[in-house]
């Protein structure tokens, strides 16, 4: 993927100065604070949702599975 360059982000900066106007942009940048702040907060609380679902593994049920196989191993 191709980046743009100082040169393509100082146009793309001019056109929104055009499109929007000077009084505009604190407004825009606000919302697009706002934005990125809210999808960082769902996508951690997402994260930590995930997280607390997964069940952790524990030996005890490790070594009962092992004993198990072996078990079945030594019947053939």
């Amino acid at each position: 993927m191709i980046w743009p360059g100082m040169g393509e982000l100082f146009i793309i900066l001019i056109m929104i100065l055009i499109i929007f106007g000077a009084g505009k942009l604190p407004q825009i940048g606000d919302a697009l604070g706002k934005g990125i702040k809210n999808f960082r907060k769902a996508s951690k609380e997402l994260q930590e949702d995930s997280e607390d679902e997964t069940p952790t593994p524990s030996l005890e049920g490790k070594k009962e599975d092992t004993a198990a196989k072996e078990s079945v191993k030594e019947g053939q």
